[in-house]
């Protein structure tokens, strides 16, 4: 069920390429709640740019259910300034498909895209590195680890449709990019909003490799992952797919760990099983598995962490064994730790900071540090 307010435009909180985040006024308060006032986003690209005193349609289900990532009202229209039609153009891929805000986009893979014909006879990433993550806070961990051993390398994001489907609604990636980490994006299946739009996992990578030309590729869902607490009910289990697609497209999968030394949950400590499910049941033998190793910290690294990442050392060395069919890399940490400080965007995943959960960000970099190598 979806709950819908009417309201006003009251101010403008900020903006960046295709996403607007601004205050309305309600014209009437959510369940169960006092306050009429709600911070809201608009995906322009979408509804068009909404401006001060304009009336809006607001999707609030999310505020109603008291989420946390998704805690925004979505503005759906502005009835009385709907945006102009777009001019006519290629593109007939629908991302987003029979919901009510469907878009129609060029995809690279489309039949009328410039870069099609390449693409119908691209089959090979010619052993590109892909960096597989579960959540999206990984991404600029990983880019940092990238970074710490090549920064001319060209890395690109492909974006999977697990979570947020546009890709404006990530200020990290708007960050990266702003700060010349990313040289593009690509979004897949039902996300949209990238750089590049393709269907598949399979085309999105493709394109990275041989329309973009990046030497590096990292997969990982946007902001908002889901997860029921069930084995197999998580949106981040595709991953193993995305594993299993580089692999078979010949490029070279490596498989970020999700770790964590904070996450009370038993089932994320350590190497989370959102990572170890997907590695062990999904995942097909032979992946580069980087793991982090925390004793190559020095005391003064490890005093500006709390708590100490080291104390999963004994939690992992047991969950490793259940990983034999991979190929399991011991990673240096040496000055990642410094390279990780230098992210030009906030490091935060479920809502701890870099170093509340050093292990979840330094495993991200390992993983970065070791495809760079490859």
């Amino acid at each position: 069920m979806i709950h819908w307010r009417k309201g006003i435009v009251v101010a403008i909180r900020s903006t960046r390429p295709g996403y607007t985040e601004v205050e309305v006024e309600l014209d009437q308060p959510l369940p169960g709640a006092d306050e009429t006032g709600i911070r809201a986003i608009a995906y322009t690209d979408a509804v068009g740019h909404p401006e001060v005193g304009e009336a809006v349609i607001v999707n609030v289900s999310a505020l109603a259910k008291r989420l946390g990532t998704g805690g925004f009202g979505l503005i759906v229209a502005l009835p009385d300034a709907l945006p102009a039609d777009p001019p006519p153009g290629p593109g007939h891929l629908v991302k987003d498909r029979y919901s009510p805000l469907q878009t129609m986009v060029l995809g690279v893979d489309d039949q009328e895209s410039d870069h099609h014909a390449r693409l119908a006879e691209a089959d090979d990433l010619e052993a590109m590195p892909v960096v597989v993550a579960d959540l999206h806070s990984a991404l600029p961990a990983i880019i940092a680890g990238i970074r710490a051993v090549d920064e001319s390398l060209s890395i690109a994001y492909v974006l999977s449709d697990g979570a947020a489907l546009p890709a404006p609604f990530s200020a990290a990636v708007a960050g990266l990019k702003e700060a010349g980490w990313l040289a593009g994006t690509i979004s897949t299946g039902q996300s949209w909003g990238a750089d590049f739009e393709a269907v598949t996992i399979h085309t999105g990578l493709l394109a990275a490799r041989h329309v973009m030309g990046a030497d590096i590729a990292v997969v990982a869902q946007g902001p908002g992952n889901l997860g029921t607490g069930t084995k197999y009910g998580y949106s981040g289990l595709v991953t193993g797919e995305h594993l299993n697609a580089a692999a078979l497209l010949g490029g070279c999968p490596v498989g970020a760990l999700r770790m964590s030394n904070a996450d009370a949950r038993g089932r994320h400590f350590g190497i989370s099983h959102h990572s170890l499910t997907p590695l062990t049941e999904i995942a097909r033998p032979g992946v580069t598995v980087p793991v982090p190793d925390f004793a190559t910290l020095t005391d003064s690294e490890r005093s500006q962490m709390d708590p100490d990442p080291g104390v999963v050392e004994e939690t992992v060395a047991g969950q490793l064994e259940a990983l034999g069919m991979h190929r399991l890399v011991n990673v240096d940490l040496t000055g990642l730790w410094t390279a990780l400080r230098s992210s030009p965007v906030r490091l935060s995943t479920m809502g701890r900071k870099l170093p509340a959960d050093a292990a979840s960000f330094l495993a991200a970099a390992a993983a970065g540090r070791c495809a760079a190598r490859l």
